[in-house]
């Protein structure tokens, strides 16, 4: 009896450990690349295409950045509804739905001769943008991981991060070998070839579907033994989390903060060409952005095992904050660069921030609902600071005044952050 009570022992022991093989890394994998071109081509290569399309159409630069605002607003309004499906019927449809879409509006784009089109294609490219970009793999990484959650959000955040450093010069080198259309064209072909594929086979709703429960416990595992298995988190409702201040502070610091966060990718290229910089240059400092938001978010993961995210946030918002002055005050290529650095490590840590606050805070059940509702500003600040700029731009002629009005946003998101509740 002693030894049948043994073996019995050591086969529930390993029954609770991990499997060695967990379906939701590769789920993660294959999101974080998706990611990585839909970014590349659905949102940093705009800014490309900015100067070209200006010479062939005629469009003024408030004219282009409203299409891509008014996308951006349309994102911003879908991810509420898109977000109680995910909650649903998870991500798999949708993603692939909208990767679909992605591509036949990209391919309209580089058709387009009427004003009026465009900013249809854009409202187009707007709805799809909430179906396939970050939202629905924060949701995939809220359901499929627990106690792994900030890892799964550094490998997902870290891949895609590669998303401007790799689209904005392919982009430009695309401009410049094929043309402004037919660059349009080739990234349709990458955009459709490798996405839908990849979320029609791949993505699957949740854990449970496998017989697993998040972090790759044995489902059975954990309903059995819940303080051993996956990290047991509270999930706190809807509305429970619009009625504390916690969530309005965390709203109002990450929309202010996009401001200037959204703005600079859309601005920086004809801002550099401004400044006697050539196009290649410019977009080169994009994709360099890129490259050094890495740091950002392996610290802002790293970090936040040990001191408040609520914190490492603010510090990362800072350096955002300090980066743009850098930008304005110091007139070479030495400004440049350290504008890169500084800028890079704040802008890296918003995505993975946003996301590990909001599964902190409120769980995973009702995740993707709370974060639509925080994305509605979020995406709406990053929609109309563009445009807003463009405007000034038009009516000013200049940047400097724009970057300067951006910079006071970037530390009243600083202090807002500071005032989110750390218990």
């Amino acid at each position: 009896m002693g030894g049948c009570y043994r073996h019995g022992e050591n086969s529930a022991l390993k029954s609770k450990q991990p499997h060695s093989f967990y379906y939701g890394w590769v789920m993660l994998l294959t999101v974080s690349f998706t990611e990585m071109i839909s970014w590349g081509i659905l949102y940093y290569s705009f800014t490309v295409f900015l100067r070209p399309m200006q010479a062939s159409l005629g469009w003024s630069t408030a004219q282009l950045t409203g299409a891509f605002s008014l996308a951006l607003l349309c994102s911003a309004g879908a991810a509420v509804p898109i977000g109680r499906w995910l909650d649903r019927h998870g991500a798999r449809f949708l993603m692939t739905l909208g990767s679909c879409a992605a591509s036949l509006l990209v391919l309209a784009w580089a058709e387009v001769e009427n004003l009026s089109l465009f900013y249809l294609i854009w409202f187009g490219i707007g709805i799809v943008m909430a179906a396939v970009l970050y939202d629905p793999a924060f949701a995939i990484v809220a359901t499929w991981f627990r106690r792994q959650r900030a890892r799964a959000l550094t490998v997902l955040t870290f891949i895609a991060g590669f998303a401007s450093v790799i689209f904005v010069p392919l982009a430009q080198l695309l401009v410049q070998l094929q043309g402004w259309r037919t660059a349009l064209i080739t990234l349709t072909l990458l955009l459709a070839l490798i996405t839908i594929p990849l979320h029609a086979l791949v993505l699957r709703r949740r854990p449970a579907d496998l017989g697993l429960a998040p972090d790759g416990l044995a489902a059975s595992t954990s309903a059995s033994t819940p303080h051993v298995s996956t990290h047991q988190e509270q999930s706190i409702s809807t509305q429970d989390a619009l009625k504390g201040s916690t969530f309005w502070w965390i709203t109002i610091a990450f929309a202010l903060t996009m401001a200037a966060a959204g703005t600079i990718p859309v601005h920086l290229v004809p801002y550099l060409i401004d400044r006697g910089y050539s196009a290649s240059f410019a977009a080169g400092a994009v994709g360099l952005i890129g490259i050094m938001a890495l740091p950002g978010r392996l610290i802002f993961t790293l970090l936040g095992e040990r001191i408040s995210r609520r914190l490492i946030t603010a510090l990362l918002f800072l350096l955002q904050t300090i980066s743009l002055p850098v930008l304005l005050l110091i007139p070479n290529i030495t400004g440049v660069f350290c504008f890169v650095v500084l800028f890079g490590a704040g802008f890296g840590a918003i995505t993975p921030a946003r996301a590990a606050l909001i599964a902190d805070y409120y769980g995973p059940e009702n995740y993707a609902s709370i974060n639509s509702i925080i994305g509605l500003f979020f995406t709406g600040a990053r929609a109309i600071a563009p445009f807003g700029a463009g405007i000034i731009y038009d009516l000013l002629g200049t940047y400097p005044p724009i970057f300067w009005l951006l910079t006071a946003l970037s530390l009243l998101a600083v202090g807002a952050i500071l005032l989110v509740d750390h218990n």
